[in-house]
């Protein structure tokens, strides 16, 4: 079995347990939602079991490397973030309600990669500015943040439909003060290593380009979206920010993450995955 058979495979395990957690949800299920984290933990297993056998299958063709290159890999390793930081939230707050909002954007992620017509799962050689050891540390540090405010966006809508408190469903959720904690929480320790990616990048751009810093679009909108984060933590720390105005920013913050993802594909740069052989 190959690792792009268990990795289409991981997409609708990971569908079933967003179906599962939303059931419980709204239905209030408590038996449901058990089997909603079983499903989550399987399509773990399933995605990071995919993920290396991927990085085996490039060494059998000869050219060994770690599977974190092209927007499929980056794609199936962005589910997996999403789903593992998600079962150390529930894990540490014993609620499966942020798993209806969690759960659906790694099931997202691993559909866009396994089933868009226009994606392709082929294992290629690196081109040569990537060869870098640099390239894990870069790529993974800013995917676990990038999963971080994936996950803190989720919360954010969640704590603004239980402050809306008109659903019956509203009352399973955490209180809104253990959500917009929860938030802050999940910002800070996105933020961090969000800052780790961009401080890797800038020392692999310098050995790869010979500069730390060229304002490529991707760059930029790095910038971007660090600055939306830091004007969230600034403006809780200083300002005494809570409720809705954080909410807002963190929803702000993964729009900001999804162009810098997704919307500078379109443009031309060094990190656009068609320039990195997609």
């Amino acid at each position: 079995m190959t690792s792009s058979v268990i990795l289409s495979s991981v997409t609708f395990v990971y569908g079933l347990a967003g179906f599962l957690y939303i059931f419980a949800w709204v239905f209030r299920k408590p038996a449901v939602g058990r089997l909603g984290t079983g499903a989550a933990l399987l399509g773990l297993a399933g995605n990071t079991g995919g993920f290396f056998l991927r990085w085996a299958e490039s060494y059998q063709l000869g050219f060994g490397r770690a599977p974190l290159s092209n927007l499929y890999e980056s794609l199936v390793f962005f589910a997996l973030c999403i789903a593992l930081v998600y079962l150390v939230v529930e894990r540490r707050t014993g609620n499966r309600t942020i798993g209806a909002v969690s759960m659906p954007l790694a099931f997202l992620a691993m559909a866009y990669a396994s089933l868009s017509p226009d994606m392709s799962d082929r294992i290629q050689p690196l081109i040569p500015a990537l060869k870098s050891n640099w390239l894990i540390a870069h790529v993974v540090t800013c995917f676990i943040g990038y999963a971080a405010f994936a996950v803190a966006f989720g919360v954010s809508l969640m704590y603004l439909f239980k402050r809306r408190g008109e659903a019956a469903s509203a009352g399973a959720m955490p209180p809104v003060e253990t959500l917009d904690e929860l938030t802050h929480q999940l910002v800070v320790f996105g933020f961090l290593f969000l800052s780790a990616g961009i401080i890797t990048g800038a020392v692999w751009a310098n050995s790869a380009w010979g500069r730390y810093w060229g304002w490529d679009p991707k760059e930029t909108w790095s910038l971007v979206t660090w600055f939306v984060y830091a004007t969230l933590l600034h403006a809780r720390l200083t300002r005494g920010w809570r409720g809705r105005r954080i909410a807002y920013l963190s929803i702000l913050g993964f729009a900001a993450v999804l162009f810098t993802y997704f919307g500078v594909n379109l443009l031309p740069g060094l990190h656009s995955y068609q320039s990195m052989g997609q």
